[in-house]
């Protein structure tokens, strides 16, 4: 371990005991939720904090429903410099008149909840007959989380990656215009900023290609070329893999030296501080993957996600903590991986889907419980944005999923207007994951459709009634979330 290696970890330890300090009186939980693109990140936290704050149906969330939560509000967030998650903006796109899904996360965001419950242990409760648990929730984006697996790779190992994969048969035709321009490029020339700069908008262009609902590909860093907020421009993301020989080092001056010192720099001042100030600060984590659309893709998009989620989870620290290790190096241990979105399925095939979910981090579910961490899977929809309903097709009774399909959705030359009601087969997952993860493992049917697959479709928000001036959101199984993250800290 070098010296600056030794200054990151003393960094991370000394803002450990900052945290835990602040946290000796009563219970205190941070909290990181991520997961990649379109797994549906701010609509879960707005979820998790409306059901915290305002309650609701909430069984399996022993603590609530034993009546020993006395109430949770929100509180000032711990990092001044940190903007706040403005759960209040996004609960009214969920629930105003036109309700909509709330934008994806763009940025990194805090947000701190204070939850006042009576313990369940008889010698705290007459020690102590109202206790506080403090939850720290980070929310960033999915596109900074696909950068924890840069830390390990230089830039001759990353460029020889991402030529890899590029390869492929889905990627190949969208990173032709940018591999054109790359077999013009000699690394070993005099550096060109011109040439830099169009390596990399060629880059930048095959990365967010790639991103598209139809390939659905998950390994797509460095993250910040998708979502570059204030960096966009800068030196630190006007950098691309070059084609690079096996051996040797970069001659000075050239273009090669000046793509990896970019490289470099960019790990150093965007990676590695975010890694040190939230990642490596997590107690608990939650894992979002959309694996239906993975499966909608095809055994690729599949391949890809499983790929992307073991490289990003080699970058947790797992297992049980001790009063030394949460001081110095917390440790995550409890790892929850969540597939959303199971409202576009019928709940027969939920445990399906968990299984499917499993599968694809098994290696990463493996390496948690080895180090001691708690690991759950669930099939999760924060937000329930459909119902359950049986339909007649001919001689058949099919179990249904009925729901209001966003404004200018379109399936089958049908488009749909944001108001009218569809029913859809969304058809049943094999029962064998390996038969899911295959090609042609995954087909449904669609109810009074012209012939188009409309199990995919984006449906509307729910239409809401509050009850007593609250607002409730409709869910599936986040209460079994809420207990497996929090229930432990309740007690």
């Amino acid at each position: 371990m070098n010296f600056g290696d030794l200054a990151h970890e003393a960094r991370i330890a000394a803002q450990s005991l900052l945290d835990a300090a602040a946290g000796t009186l009563d219970p205190t939980l941070r909290l990181g939720v991520t997961g990649l693109s379109r797994a549906g990140k701010t609509v879960f936290l707005t979820a998790l904090v409306n059901a915290l704050t305002q309650g609701g149906r909430l069984p399996a969330f022993r603590a609530y429903g034993q009546g020993r939560i006395a109430g949770a509000r929100l509180a000032p967030q711990p990092d001044d410099a940190v903007p706040r998650f403005e759960v209040e903006t996004h609960l009214r796109a969920l629930t105003g008149a036109d309700r909509h899904w709330p934008e994806s996360t763009r940025r990194i965001s805090e947000l701190r909840v204070v939850v006042d419950f009576e313990s369940r242990s008889g010698f705290l409760s007459r020690q102590r007959p109202g206790r506080r648990l403090t939850l720290d929730i980070v929310d960033y984006p999915g596109e900074w989380l696909l950068d924890l697996a840069l830390l390990s790779q230089d830039f001759r190992t990353w460029s020889q990656k991402t030529l890899q994969a590029s390869d492929g048969p889905t990627r190949a035709p969208l990173a032709a215009e940018w591999r054109a321009h790359l077999a013009t490029l000699d690394p070993t020339a005099r550096e060109d900023e011109t040439a830099a700069r169009q390596a990399a908008a060629l880059f930048r262009a095959y990365l967010i290609a790639g991103r598209g609902e139809r390939v659905a590909l998950s390994t797509l860093p460095p993250g910040r070329f998708l979502m570059p907020g204030d960096l966009d421009g800068s030196p630190a993301l006007t950098f691309a893999p070059l084609d690079l020989p096996a051996e040797g080092e970069a001659p000075t001056g050239s273009l090669w030296a000046m793509m990896e010192r970019r490289y470099e720099s960019y790990r150093n001042h965007v990676v590695k501080p975010f890694f040190r100030d939230h990642f490596a600060r997590l107690d608990r984590q939650v894992v979002l993957v959309d694996a239906l659309a993975a499966l909608n893709a095809g055994p690729e998009a599949v391949a890809d996600l499983e790929v992307a989620l073991t490289d990003v989870l080699a970058a947790f620290r797992h297992g049980r903590n001790s009063w030394l290790t949460s001081l110095f190096r917390p440790k995550v241990d409890r790892l929850l991986f969540a597939a959303t979105k199971a409202d576009h399925l019928h709940h027969t095939s939920h445990d399906r889907l968990e299984a499917i979910l499993r599968r694809l981090v098994g290696r990463a579910i493996k390496n948690a419980e080895f180090d001691g961490a708690a690991v759950d899977v669930v099939a999760l929809a924060a937000v329930r944005a459909t119902r359950e309903a049986t339909a007649r097709q001919g001689r058949d009774d099919l179990p249904v999923i009925v729901g209001v399909p966003e404004a200018g959705e379109r399936s089958g030359g049908q488009v749909f207007d944001g108001q009218e009601e569809i029913a859809v087969f969304p058809g049943d997952l094999p029962e064998d994951p390996e038969t899911a993860l295959s090609a042609g493992g995954y087909r449904g049917r669609a109810v009074s459709d012209d012939g188009g697959d409309i199990r995919f479709v984006k449906f509307r928000p729910p239409r809401l009634a509050p009850e007593r001036g609250v607002t409730q959101l409709p869910h599936i199984r986040l209460d079994r979330t809420l207990e497996f993250l929090l229930g432990d800290a309740l007690l």
